[in-house]
């Protein structure tokens, strides 16, 4: 009798239809509390859609059987993610309450530190949870210096838009698509892109301070993707040029066997 091998994606992709399920509840308890516009009703529904829709299809493409524990971690923080661009919406009408907004955010940055640590205490690393925190973390900045732009102006924007055309980029020249070696430099970095545009836009501080500690985070971001990008231009020069001594050898000695069969 042969065995049943076949993928079932639907116990995996219940994971992702509980996730947007617990989204519309959020949302429904910050419009409850805030009496939330329509602007940040759509935009929270948008996003959870989106992340439904984009997190099924890798799923069944990756063809994961288990969702795994680290991965519910990220997925409660794109909750978090979702209800934090919500506010930001609604805010573009009506200011939401700086302790909701710091409290969602507040948390959605702490878990960014439990999902790998899940990950790597129960062996569950996958490159499909690795990508889906790194999605998270890059929108929720996107976000967040949307949020911060609306008080400084659109210069803020350099900050969320960095690592989206850093991917751009990536197509046009494919030596950007290179793996980069571990850095605690570029963690750190990136961690604190999250708490120093937080902290700006929680707008505690004198505009001036504020101010300061977002050219501060940029700073720190231009320094790290130009330090990686420098890395990977040299890299791909290197190989490239190795690549065509290996040509050039090969080419030298078939001539010579060549020469030496005439």
């Amino acid at each position: 009798m042969a065995l049943n091998n076949s993928y079932d994606a639907r116990l995996v992709q219940q994971e992702t239809a509980v996730g947007a399920g617990v989204q519309v509840l959020l949302l429904s308890l910050i419009g409850t509390a805030i009496g939330m516009g329509p602007a940040g009703w759509l935009t929270g529904l948008a996003f959870a859609l989106a992340t439904w829709a984009v997190l099924s299809r890798a799923l069944y493409r990756s063809r994961l059987r288990s969702f795994g524990a680290a991965n519910r971690v990220t997925l409660g923080r794109a909750t978090l993610v979702g209800g934090v661009t919500a506010l930001v919406a609604d805010s573009f009408q009506d200011s939401p309450p700086v302790s909701l907004f710091v409290g969602l955010t507040a948390v959605a940055l702490i878990l960014d530190g439990v999902d790998g640590k899940v990950a790597r205490r129960t062996g569950t690393s996958t490159p499909l949870g690795a990508r889906f925190d790194m999605e998270v973390d890059a929108f929720l900045i996107l976000v967040l210096s949307v949020h911060v732009s609306m008080a400084m102006g659109p210069w803020v924007l350099v900050i969320g838009a960095m690592r989206y055309v850093f991917v751009a980029a990536a197509r046009v020249w494919p030596w950007l698509t290179a793996p980069l070696p571990p850095s605690t430099a570029r963690k750190t970095v990136a961690a604190l892109q999250g708490v120093l545009l937080l902290l700006a836009g929680a707008d505690l501080l004198p505009h001036g301070v504020n101010v300061a500690v977002v050219v501060l985070a940029l700073g720190l971001l231009v320094w790290s993707f130009g330090r990686d990008v420098l890395w990977l231009w040299r890299t791909s020069r290197v190989t490239t040029a190795a690549a065509g001594r290996e040509v050039r050898d090969d080419r030298e000695g078939r001539d010579v066997r060549e020469l030496v069969a005439g």
